[in-house]
């Protein structure tokens, strides 16, 4: 089992390909992923790495942490993660992790918290159809309707679907695509809905129910020199996932176009045009009446 990764949800975009199709995607971004700690069996009784991501001033951070960081020879994060991992797959204190930690293709499960929606009513929340729209109701038709029994039992059983804040919850979306990496900017691109707002931090992790992708480097993917200086970007993407775009039309099809929009009279005005046609008709090619 590897490691997860932290990432920046930055929003969405498309990506296309070279016969002009696209695909849209989330964009996420790997900011200073580093490893902080690790979690050993024989002192911990558990192995794990713990990953710190983004930055941090060092007077927002408490002074035990500024320590950990200290130790670590890392600078101050601005969130913290653990990840449990197979022996094998410890990772030095002070590694960075970069984007070819994924490869085009791959299956990942993206957890985050939800976007928050406030307080909100049993329609919106759970999917209600309200009362009627008509005749019956007065000022009610969005209303629950009845939430309990009679004298027995006497109460609202727990859990009662009901108003109340929605959103805003940690939820994992799992089985979405790597459609391709950009190591050298620290990207990676998602197909699928990935939740959470613009900004907010993610979990990403080999997806459980998937097998691991056979080119998905081992024990981690971490940043080396070269990634700075030649973009990887590979693009893989679903058939069912692309949208046809129609073929622009040729210089032909341009000037026929143009050549039949002057023989029909472009640039006239509708009487101009109307007048030439019952000249036409009439035989008359003066305009005047003879």
């Amino acid at each position: 089992m590897r490691t997860g990764v932290i990432a920046k949800k930055l929003g969405m975009t498309r990506l296309f390909q070279d016969d002009g199709r696209h695909v849209p995607v989330t964009v996420l971004s790997l900011e200073g992923l580093q490893v902080v700690s690790r979690r050993e069996q024989d002192r911990d009784g558990y192995t794990a790495v713990q990953l710190g991501a983004g930055t941090a001033k060092s007077k927002n951070v408490a002074k035990p942490q500024r320590g950990q960081y200290g130790k670590a020879e890392v600078e101050p994060k601005a969130i913290l993660a653990e990840f449990r991992v197979d022996a094998d797959n410890l990772l030095d204190v002070g590694a960075e992790i970069s984007a070819a930690h994924f490869v085009a293709g791959q299956i990942v499960d993206i957890q985050g918290k939800t976007q928050g929606k406030g307080f909100q009513g049993g329609m919106k929340r759970w999917g209600f159809g309200g009362l009627r729209a008509t005749h019956g109701v007065s000022v009610s038709h969005r209303s629950l309707g009845s939430t309990g029994q009679r004298q027995d039992p006497g109460k609202v059983f727990k859990n009662k679907k009901m108003a109340g804040h929605m959103g805003d919850k940690y939820r994992t979306q799992q089985n979405l695509e790597i459609v391709a990496t950009d190591v050298a900017r620290g990207l990676i691109f998602v197909k699928g809905s990935v939740p959470g707002s613009k900004g907010g931090w993610l979990f990403v992790k080999d997806a459980v129910k998937v097998a691991r992708h056979a080119d998905a480097p081992f024990p981690a993917g971490l940043r080396n020199a070269n990634d700075d200086v030649e973009p990887h970007v590979g693009i893989e993407i679903d058939e069912a996932a692309v949208h046809e775009i129609p073929a622009l039309p040729g210089d032909d099809e341009v000037a026929a176009a143009v050549e039949a929009a002057d023989a029909h009279g472009a640039g006239e005005t509708d009487a101009e045009i109307a007048a030439d046609d019952n000249n036409a008709d009439s035989g008359d090619t003066t305009g005047q009446e003879g």
